[in-house]
């Protein structure tokens, strides 16, 4: 490809600019990112005092667990978890989101055997790093902005690193270890940088559902488009028809195991003399296999049914890229996105050492771009596009503009 030399140096500027400002950020975003892939390998045996149970003697009810549950959770459960195991302990799920406490009955003592509230855990801090820095809102915002600037860090790296002169295939893969550190750390930037581009903007896409401003315009045209949840998914809309006393809990766990689901099953609670059972599965290696099916709690019988293909297309991309952003398909998905947040960690480092070696003392060392160069309508044009897509990058690009006009506006008032 025959690339535009004077293109090539405005955007090898950029690049250098948005990589300075946003490479601390990243790295941190990398760091947290793996630890938090170590979730699971973590809290599991941190919290199996609490998960597992010894099996001994004959085991209550589950509606007399659920008593139990409702007496001592701080909060109303409102679903409860299926075990899949004798020894487990029956999980009584509180409240939704940031606000989800779990409490856990053994059902072999007839009592509580702990309870875990997410928001007191150390990955839940880490998580809470990764997403907001720690600072809210404006976290939240700095963060979608870091995450907006690596698109753009991306896009213009693979075009300034795009060869013009011809391949060599030993570029790919093997640094140059004997003309300087600068060039050896230019080179571990490039190559690790290379090799997880297209896994990185899948992660960036799996993580921007999340963020304030996007994951908000994201929803806006999932609802306006009609393609996220059936209204019909949470089941607000259905009543359970009030005649005699309601069936037990264990009747709806019968009926759970019948449907022979995959994954965590969950039984949604009835929310008052109206409200339905709702049962659920969760199973992110094969989303395609999760159902809702709501249940009237007086006669059992099932009211509606919702599967993968009810669920609207923005909605299940969605699902798709956050699950692959988190690793949740499966090993190979996990070890991808271990990896990737290694590269994108090394490819940062290998990036601020290269600038340090190459810097000049007294100067920031940008790249100068000719002031014979005029950005085109097709530049102009991406730009105007990205802005669209990610609103705080278009806020920051605006706020950049100004600022270079007032700088060439004060140099003219001093040549005059």
């Amino acid at each position: 490809m025959k690339k535009n030399e004077l293109l090539n140096k405005w955007l090898w500027k950029w690049h250098v600019i948005a990589g300075l400002i946003s490479a601390p950020f990243v790295i941190l975003l990398a760091i947290t990112g793996f630890l938090y892939l170590l979730k699971t390998d973590y809290e599991t045996p941190k919290q199996k005092h609490i998960t597992e149970v010894a099996i001994k003697g004959t085991p209550i009810t589950f509606q007399q667990q659920l008593e139990i549950a409702n007496k001592n959770a701080v909060k109303k459960p409102n679903a409860m978890i299926l075990p899949k195991h004798k020894n487990e302990a029956t999980e009584f799920v509180s409240g939704r989101f940031g606000g989800k406490t779990s409490l856990y009955i053994d059902p072999y003592k007839k009592g509580v055997s702990g309870e875990i509230l997410p928001k007191t855990t150390l990955m839940f801090k880490i998580r809470k790093l990764h997403g907001e820095l720690l600072l809210g809102k404006w976290g939240t915002k700095i963060v979608e902005l870091i995450a907006s600037w690596m698109v753009v860090l991306i896009i213009t790296g693979l075009y300034v690193w795009w060869p013009s002169r011809g391949w060599d295939i030993k570029g790919f893969f093997i640094p140059r270890i004997n003309q300087g550190k600068q060039i050896l750390f230019r080179d571990l930037h490039v190559i690790f940088s290379f090799w997880i581009s297209g896994l990185l903007l899948l992660t960036l896409a799996g993580g921007f559902p999340w963020t304030d401003v996007f994951g908000s315009n994201f929803k806006w045209v999932q609802k306006t488009t009609n393609t996220g949840y059936p209204s019909s998914w949470e089941g607000r809309g259905f009543k359970s028809t009030v005649n005699g006393k309601p069936i037990s809990l264990d009747d709806m766990v019968v009926k759970a195991k019948e449907l022979s689901l995959d994954g965590k099953i969950s039984i949604g609670l009835p929310r008052g003399k109206e409200g339905v059972y709702s049962i659920s599965n969760e199973l992110f290696s094969n989303l395609s296999a999760q159902k809702k099916l709501h249940f009237d709690q007086y006669s059992g019988e099932l009211i509606h049914q919702n599967t993968w293909k009810d669920v609207g297309v923005l909605m299940r991309g969605r699902m798709w890229v956050m699950a692959f952003h988190q690793g949740q398909f499966g090993a190979w998905n996990w070890w991808l996105m271990l990896f990737t947040a290694f590269a994108l960690c090394a490819a940062s480092i290998s990036a601020i050492i290269s600038y340090v070696k190459r810097k000049r003392k007294g100067s920031w060392s940008i790249p100068k771009v000719p002031k014979t160069f005029n950005v085109g309508y097709s530049i102009i044009g991406v730009l105007l596009l990205l802005s669209i897509l990610f609103p705080l990058f278009g806020v920051s690009v605006i706020i950049i503009i100004t600022i270079e006009f007032l700088k060439q506006r004060k140099k003219a008032t001093k040549t005059l």
